[in-house]
């Protein structure tokens, strides 16, 4: 126990010295996505960003469903040995999304509000494109995901939409 209130202490202080100032857009320095989407997120997970889903089992719930403060965990590939994660921060659609995450199109900064897109086949967020900032669109290539990892505020959107789809038989939540 006193390890991991050592750990939160840490990450806390991190995050508090890491913290932009009003006159900043973003942390200046080098941001890893993994430090970043932690310290943005609340998800306290670490190590390579493509193990975070085998890590949520038993922490955090995990699903293919956008919800605002989720974690989109990216897998690892060639291209990407660590996998990648971003921070959901806004759902526009059931197949579109706004992240912020560090070190993707500008190698060690932030990203806020960068445009993702469902591009599988099932709709089930297995596969996305990510805009570029170099291509001022979204990228050429679709990568492949695990899904969401629901931290606290996410987690409880959750179990409101289950609780509604238990009440009334159906799903009634609003769809933007």
């Amino acid at each position: 126990m006193l390890k991991r209130s050592k750990v939160a202490l840490c990450s806390i202080a991190l995050a508090l010295f890491a913290m932009p100032s009003a006159a900043d857009a973003q942390p200046s320095g080098f941001w890893q996505c993994a430090p970043f989407a932690r310290m943005f997120s609340g998800v306290q997970l670490f190590g390579a960003a493509a193990s975070w889903w085998s890590q949520a089992v038993g922490k955090y719930s995990r699903g293919d469903t956008p919800k605002e403060g989720a974690v989109l965990v990216f897998k690892a590939i060639g291209s990407m040995r660590s996998g990648h994660v971003a921070t959901v921060s806004q759902v526009l659609s059931d197949r579109m999304i706004k992240v912020t995450h560090a070190n993707w199109s500008s190698r060690g900064q932030v990203e806020h509000d960068v445009l993702v897109m469902d591009t599988s086949a099932k709709n089930d967020w297995s596969q996305v494109r990510v805009w570029f900032k170099s291509l001022h669109d979204l990228g050429t290539h679709s990568y492949p995901v695990y899904g969401f990892i629901y931290g606290k505020k996410a987690s409880d959107a959750v179990k409101a939409d289950a609780a509604r789809q238990d009440d009334s038989g159906q799903d009634d939540s609003p769809r933007s």
